[in-house]
């Protein structure tokens, strides 16, 4: 998946990933700006993960909100 696009949609799926990381605040994923490696640093501590789990969480989201990024573009 090409992050760039992630990164340039981040305010529609800011939704995905707030259902996806429930403990994560609005506040933070405006912040996070769709930047993968702010996402994998407060996954980390918010959920108190290993950096691999934190990357493995982003990668497998990523993967599923690819069909909607298909619909957007």
């Amino acid at each position: 998946m090409n992050w760039e696009q992630v990164e340039d949609r981040w305010k529609q799926l800011m939704g995905s990933a707030k259902e996806n990381w429930s403990k994560i605040s609005d506040d933070d994923l405006q912040q996070i700006s769709g930047k993968r490696e702010q996402l994998v640093v407060k996954i980390q501590e918010t959920y108190g993960t290993t950096r691999r789990e934190a990357e493995k969480q982003v990668w497998d989201w990523g993967k599923t909100v690819e069909h909607v990024l298909k619909k957007i573009a």
